[in-house]
């Protein structure tokens, strides 16, 4: 049995940001792929994310844009490259880290940036372990 003690939740093992190579489009002056830079989204970034992704209407009644709390919970976790650099978002002729996100990354990327940010944050592990107990 494991003991309990508070210390452990006082100093958490830190999760790193994480390196990841979303494409081979984007070549340093090695010539070698130049990775995205990742971090991990905490739960009250992604609430407060979700809250500004959620519209009530006239009737009183929420609608939950989730393709749009996605893209803003993708963009925020981009370290590397700056996504709020306005040269960079000029360059793509856009305002906005999740617009630049989508006008900059084929569909394919995006999605593997997608899943490498989940995956760090903690999503898929939850996930993929329901789908093991569904199995079972």
């Amino acid at each position: 049995m494991t003991s309990k003690s508070l210390a452990a939740f006082l100093q958490p093992k830190q999760v790193q940001n994480k390196e990841v190579v979303i494409s081979d489009r984007f070549l340093g002056e090695d010539g070698e792929p130049v990775p995205f830079e990742i971090r991990p989204i905490l739960t009250d970034e992604a609430q407060t994310l979700m809250k500004q992704n959620m519209k009530t209407k006239k009737d009183g009644s929420q609608d939950f844009d989730n393709s749009g709390y996605q893209a803003d919970m993708i963009a925020s976790a981009v370290v590397f490259p700056d996504l709020k650099n306005a040269e960079l978002q000029k360059a793509y002729g856009v305002l906005g880290e999740r617009e630049l996100l989508m006008r900059m990354l084929l569909i394919g990327e995006y999605t593997q940036l997608r899943n490498a940010v989940f995956e760090l944050a903690g999503i898929y592990d939850d996930l993929n372990a329901k789908i093991e107990e569904a199995k079972n």
